[in-house]
Order: structure tokens, then C-alpha cells, then sequence
């Protein structure tokens, strides 16, 4: 240990100064003197005086005290940088962020951090957002008592913004497509995603030898049929920023979450929504280099029927066409006579109902177990 770490213990009462005294191998007349330069200068009063620099007074020591107490009983699990936002807001302290740091790190509260290892180039963000997006899912103990959940993430690359943040039992197909649509539906179409390798992202036929150039998966025929370009990471370094924001967010979310109260996972969610996303794109988001928007309108697309899972299938001679053991009986239409033999899509919708449709066009809507659904009525017209 340090001889600042030392005399930290000290000062929280976690050891004596007699046996501070001992562990230095000082005297304890001298120790006496550093104490009292510690409680007038601070970490500065323990260097050695005779540079002739004048010092400046620095903390009281009750206020270190306090510090201390409040980071081991009361936010035990913040980060750093969270708790010191806490001592600024809730408890009226006027601290550095840097002195708060050096302190928890003297007292052993908090590790130091390990070295940045080899040098990478930094990757220039989009110059607009709508350019590129990230999707992104994190399990993590969100919640203690409960089993852990996929945090699914999708930020934009200019600004950093959280663009849509939910939990899932598991991350996949579905929870891709809920992301995409919310994002289409708010804020329309984007340039490119960048994902990871994931078996719902990309299909691998030889191990080690990469995606197949060909992909016929339900995340890449969605973004195909809507012109946005998909971009597979090589390496987690790849994906440094969506890294580097789940990192913030494991460190920020749980703690959060345990000081409110939330209990389970559809709290959280309304959690993420009302409270967390917004002050995490309040405090993280950066200005993008242009000011122009990349999203363009969604016009000409039907987003439930893109961002559905898509089965094809062959009708029979009795107009049937079967799925997982359901059975959807297509009704009589005025289009055509018969179907029987005809190439559909049967969609898989993200609420968990079912439709059939013929070149682009719904014939029928199901429910979960596989009824058909009655045709909504039009409005009629006011007379």
C-alpha cells in the first residue's frame, strides 16, 4: 500500500494510527504531524514540502469521511462517475469529479483502473444520423432475484443516441424485428446496421470460414426489402461504441433500477422508457457533424408485413396451408376464384397473430390459435 492508502484507512477508522505508524514505519510524533497536514492540505500534505509550493486548503475531513460512508452503505454499486453525479445532485456537494476518484481509489473502495493495451484507431462517427445504426443485446443481472434478460439496444452512430431500449427473455429474431419497427415507425427508414454474428443475423455453413455470401434469413429479407444495408462486425473491438454504451448502461441501469423500487421486468421497461433513456441520451448524446437528418419517409413500405416472419407455403386443393401444426383456412374471395396450388406467405406477425397473403396482398388474418379473424368494417361515410 501507499502511504496515502495507508493513511486513508486510518482516517475511515478501519485501523489505528499507532498501527497506521507501524505499517510506515514512522514515529508516531511524525505521524501525528502528517495527520494534521492531511486534515489542512488534503492527499497534497503528504508529499514533501520543500519545493517551496505554496498549497491550498483542501477538503475538511469530515467531508471525506462522508464520502467514503456514502459510497460503501448507500451506493455501494454505482460507478464512479454515477456516484459522483449522485454527491452533486442529492447531497449538495461542490466536488470534483477527479478528487472524488483519487479519494475512493486511496481508501481501496474502488479499484484502479488497468491499462488501455494496444493502440486502435479510432473510427470517425457518421456525419449525419439515420447514416448507420446500432443493434446490440446485453444479459446482465439486471434485476437481483430474478433470471437474467436481454437488454436489446439499437443507438445511433452520430449522435449516440439511444434510439430504442427493451428487455427480452432472449435475444433473436423477434426482438430484432420490434426493434426495427419501432425505429421505422418513429423516425423512418436508415442507411445501415451494424450487428454482430448472431445466428438470426447471418447463417454460417463452415465453421471458421466466415457468413455465406448469400443470406436468406428473416432479418436480412426485411432489410433487404426495405434498402438498408447490413453490416456483420469481425471482432467486439468492431463494435466499440455499442460496447462502450452497454458498458456505461450495466453500470448505470441496475442501480437505478434498485433505488426506484422496480421489482420485475415489465416495470423495467417502463423504466427504460420514461426515465432512463432520456437522461441517458440527455447526459451521452453529442452533436453530429451535420445537422441534416439521413431517415427518410417509410412511404410505399407496409412495416407489419415486412417486419413479420415470412413462411411460404403451397395451397391446397382445399384452400388450407399449414404451419406448426395450425391450420388457416383461407375464405372465399372476390379477386379470385381459387388459390389452390398458389405460391403464399404466411406471416408470423409480432403480436403473435397470423396472416396469409397472395403477391403482396393480405387474404386473411388469424388469431393465435389459427382462427380466422372477422374483416374490420370500414367507416361508413356521414350522409
Amino acid at each position: 500500500m501507499t502511504r496515502q492508502e495507508v493513511i486513508m484507512k486510518a482516517v475511515e477508522g478501519r485501523i489505528t494510527w499507532i498501527q497506521a505508524a507501524d505499517i510506515l514505519h514512522l514515529t508516531a510524533r511524525h505521524l501525528r504531524r502528517l495527520r494534521e497536514r492531511f486534515e489542512s492540505l488534503g492527499s497534497r500534505g503528504l508529499l514533501d514540502g520543500r519545493s517551496g509550493s505554496e498549497k491550498t486548503t483542501r477538503i475538511p475531513e469530515d467531508v471525506l469521511r462522508e464520502v467514503c460512508r456514502l459510497k460503501r452503505q448507500v451506493y455501494p454499486d454505482f460507478s464512479v462517475r454515477h456516484f459522483h453525479e449522485q454527491l452533486i445532485g442529492k447531497h449538495g456537494m461542490t466536488l470534483s469529479y477527479t478528487w472524488t476518484k483519487e479519494v475512493l481509489q486511496s481508501a481501496g473502495i474502488v479499484p484502479k483502473e488497468r491499462g488501455r493495451g494496444r493502440y486502435r484507431r479510432r473510427r470517425e462517427r457518421r456525419a449525419m444520423v439515420g447514416m448507420l445504426l446500432h443493434l446490440d443485446a446485453s444479459t446482465h443481472p439486471w434485476l437481483p432475484g430474478l433470471p437474467s434478460q436481454d437488454l436489446v439496444v439499437m443507438l445511433d452512430d452520430a449522435d449516440g443516441r439511444i434510439l430504442f431500449a427493451r428487455f427480452f427473455e432472449q435475444e433473436g429474431t423477434r426482438s430484432t424485428l420490434v426493434a426495427l419497427k419501432h425505429v421505422l415507425l418513429r423516425w423512418g427508414r436508415f442507411c445501415e446496421l451494424y450487428t454482430d454474428r448472431g445466428s438470426h443475423f447471418c447463417h454460417t455453413t463452415r465453421s471458421e470460414a466466415g457468413p455465406d455470401a448469400v443470406q436468406q434469413g428473416q432479418v436480412t429479407r426485411a432489410l433487404r426489402s426495405l434498402g438498408i444495408r447490413h453490416i456483420l462486425a469481425r471482432s467486439p473491438e468492431a463494435r466499440g461504441r455499442s460496447e462502450r454504451a452497454f458498458g456505461t448502461i450495466q453500470g448505470r441501469l441496475p442501480q437505478e433500477l434498485r433505488v426506484a423500487g422496480v421489482q420485475g421486468y415489465a416495470a423495467a421497461n417502463d423504466y427504460l422508457e420514461a426515465s432512463f433513456v432520456p437522461d441517458f441520451n440527455r447526459r451521452f448524446t453529442v452533436k453530429p457533424k451535420e445537422a441534416e437528418s439521413a431517415f427518410t419517409s417509410l412511404a410505399g413500405f407496409d412495416a407489419e408485413l415486412v417486419l413479420s416472419a415470412h413462411h411460404e407455403r403451397v395451397v391446397r386443393n382445399d384452400h388450407t396451408v399449414t404451419l406448426a401444426q395450425l391450420v388457416f383456412q383461407l375464405p372465399p374471395s372476390k379477386d379470385r376464384v381459387s388459390f389452390a396450388r398458389c405460391p403464399v406467405t404466411i406471416h408470423e406477425f409480432l403480436d403473435g397473430t397470423w396472416g396469409v397473403s397472395f403477391q403482396g396482398k393480405v387474404l386473411a388474418r388469424y388469431d393465435q390459435d389459427g382462427q380466422l379473424q372477422p374483416k374490420a368494417r370500414r367507416p361508413e361515410k356521414a350522409a
